[in-house]
């Protein structure tokens, strides 16, 4: 399927006011996802929230089957969730109540692995004796397998692993890492965490097999802020039990209480169900446009990213990954002499949005690397290559100062 740009510019209003290379922080969204929150906010301005969100149960009961369908899994295996980490958070905190997460229990991570999924793991070190362990990554920077087969001969509760890190620019092999815990013979939790990954990439979460996968809706998805989803696998609905549970999740009884079947027991009863719909119209909206083709045109703006900033004198591509299918579309660079936060600064002055990324967001990756900071540049398929153009000019004329 090839994507009609023009149609998707003409989609995405925001293209008309800036030039948006920040997919990896939150996409411009297509309109249709804008005007589907605001007319929830609206209905519930006209009728009350309680009775909006009633009036539209058809339609927030069709944003888990969208999710399913864009990861090839089964409805009731989705929670709708605030964030990615609250996903995350939601599956970890699920652990470690039902006590896989227990006095000196053994957690491998991956070593670009990003801040939030770490410290939560730090706390468990610091006050259950667990034990933090980086698995190295082989010679093309993604996580290496065999080294992972090799440490799985240890007991081992839990491997968790960022599908695409934010800083630098990989794709790591969620499927071979999880054959490698499978055919280990080990009974470890897989956690992988796919934000970054969702909405650019095919994620096919049977074929990955892990017990979760969390993501968010604003980032390649191009939903709203403040949503986000978690897929539960058969096996994690069946032995785990959430914490804490609330009257969505869970059902008061006159004995005890009785937890809801499926993954709707990783979700709370408030949350925003006007953004919640917008994140389904985002996946829609993905769905429609074919995530083949998403990943194709990312690709190609990526690949295109990189060879012209690798042109400018000074620059120096940062990205991992080794062929272009290994990358994902994060684009990293450092320019020689100017620290990255300055080179940030001047691209936005431009009207240009890039981010910018620090050793705080993934430490053992950076201070492996010896890398204080990175630009960051993540095109979408609505982005071309004149954006991009436009980008290499701005940084040659800073790098000629």
């Amino acid at each position: 399927m090839s994507l009609d740009v023009d149609r998707l510019r003409s989609d995405t209003p925001g293209c008309t006011r800036v030039i948006h290379l920040n997919n990896a922080g939150s996409a411009l969204p297509p309109a249709v996802v804008t005007d589907t929150v605001v007319a929830h906010l609206r209905r519930e301005e006209e009728i009350g929230g309680y009775e909006a969100h009633a009036e539209a149960a058809e339609r927030v009961a069709a944003v888990p089957e969208s999710v399913a369908t864009l990861i090839g899994a089964r409805a009731d295996q989705i929670a709708l969730v605030e964030s990615a980490t609250a996903a995350w958070d939601r599956a970890f905190v699920a652990l470690k109540y039902s006590g896989i997460l227990n006095q000196g229990a053994r957690i491998l991570v991956s070593s670009a692995e990003y801040a939030s999924n770490v410290i939560p793991v730090m706390q468990l070190v610091n006050s259950l004796g667990c034990t933090l362990e980086f698995i190295p990554d082989d010679g093309a920077g993604v996580v290496d397998v065999a080294a992972l087969c090799a440490m799985m001969a240890r007991p081992t509760a839990l491997v968790a692993i960022n599908h695409c890190p934010s800083q630098n620019g990989l794709i790591n092999d969620a499927v071979g890492i999880g054959d490698a815990i499978r055919d280990s013979g080990s009974d470890a939790y897989y956690l992988l965490d796919a934000c970054q990954s969702i909405g650019q990439l095919p994620v096919d979460a049977p074929a990955i097999g892990a017990d979760f996968l969390s993501a968010t809706g604003r980032k390649f998805l191009r939903g709203p802020r403040g949503t986000g989803f978690l897929y539960a696998s058969d096996r994690a609905l069946t032995e785990l039990e959430p914490f804490p549970l609330d009257l969505h999740s869970a059902t008061w009884t006159s004995g005890g209480y009785e937890i809801q079947p499926g993954a709707r027991r990783f979700e709370s009863w408030e949350k925003s169900y006007a953004a919640l719909l917008g994140m389904g119209a985002a996946v829609d909206y993905a769905l429609g446009c074919g995530i083949e083709a998403l990943r194709t045109r990312i690709s190609l703006l990526a690949e295109y990213a990189r060879t012209e900033l690798a042109g400018i004198a000074g620059v120096h591509i940062r990205d991992r990954g080794g062929s272009a299918a290994a990358r994902s579309g994060i684009v990293t660079f450092t320019l020689d002499g100017v620290p990255a936060a300055e080179v940030v600064a001047r691209i936005r002055a431009a009207g240009i949005n890039v981010s910018l990324s620090t050793p705080d967001y993934a430490r053992v990756d950076f201070e492996t690397q010896g890398i204080e900071g990175l630009v960051r540049v993540s095109p979408h398929a609505y982005n071309t290559e004149s954006d991009l153009d436009r980008l290499v000019s701005i940084l040659s004329s800073v790098t000629q100062r």
